[in-house]
């Protein structure tokens, strides 16, 4: 599949799209099954495992930090546990790493952990290392696209070049997508490895489209902000309303962006993702 660099405009219009939890329906078992799960076991937390696997999720599944860089949540979440349950023992410094690493991965963490004054870091490293293990575990049958995805990319590819942008492992995207039959309605995956989805969006542009005739599919508040960055358009796709939402890219976004009238839904459209991850919206 074509990288960025070696990437083309053949169509007037692009469509970008994130993978997890967009197109791809991993995003809610691999915060339930893996993410989660992982914390309890590595903190000794089962005492409260109920409400804080519940927390985990409005965290990063069902608010607007929907799609939090996995330390930031992990920080988050223990704040919160280290007020309200049992103390978390070097919370602070975790949260401060968080707070102000220039690069957030196991890597960078690891390299922390060598001067860090408590246990948190390396518990966190731990963790998330455990996490990874965890998601290789899934079963493949566990790790597919949402109803109307193909149908809705097919229709994209018709009338406009489709990037596949996420902040994934290229690999990872690469060969969920290739066995599930959807690489055919894409012209080029941005990833992990292109830089931030904003910065994929601006090289994009990059290629000749006008901005008005980008429109960046996301489910999560990243997604947004990057299409914001970008002055492109943005049509959410809303969480547990997946298969409703891909039914109204074809029904209404789609035409809407090659007819050239998005502008005249941008705002409702940002309203309903909103309200969806239960941010209050202004009235008009």
């Amino acid at each position: 599949m074509m990288t960025l660099q070696d990437f083309a405009k053949q169509r007037h219009f692009l469509v970008c799209v994130d993978s997890d939890g967009c197109a791809m329906d991993t995003m809610d078992v691999k915060h339930i099954r893996c993410f989660g799960p992982c914390l309890v076991r590595e903190w000794g937390l089962e005492a409260w495992s109920g409400p804080l696997l519940k927390r985990w999720n409005e965290i990063n599944l069902y608010s607007m930090t929907r799609g939090i860089n996995r330390f930031k949540g992990l920080a988050m979440a223990l704040t919160e546990i280290d007020k309200r349950y049992t103390r978390i023992s070097g919370v602070a410094e975790l949260a401060a790493w968080a707070g102000s690493a220039p690069e957030l991965s196991n890597a960078a963490l690891a390299e922390a952990v060598k001067t860090a004054r408590g246990p948190a870091l390396a518990k966190a490293l731990a963790w998330s290392k455990a996490v990874n293990a965890a998601i290789g575990a899934l079963p493949e049958s566990e790790k597919n696209p949402f109803p109307g995805v193909a149908a809705a990319l097919a229709a994209a590819h018709a009338a406009a070049d489709v990037a596949v942008v996420s902040s994934a492992n290229r690999e990872a995207v690469e060969e969920e997508w290739a066995r599930c039959r959807l690489l055919g309605s894409v012209d080029v995956l941005c990833c992990q490895d292109a830089g931030s989805k904003a910065a994929c969006i601006a090289q994009l542009k990059e290629k000749g489209y006008a901005p008005d005739h980008i429109l960046m599919v996301g489910d999560a508040p990243g997604d947004q902000a990057a299409a914001e960055k970008n002055s492109v358009y943005f049509y959410p796709i809303l969480v547990q309303h997946e298969a409703e939402s891909w039914a109204g890219f074809i029904k209404t976004a789609l035409p809407a962006l090659t007819n050239g009238c998005y502008a005249a839904c941008q705002d409702e459209q940002n309203k309903a993702f909103r309200r969806n991850l239960g941010m209050p919206t202004a009235r008009s």
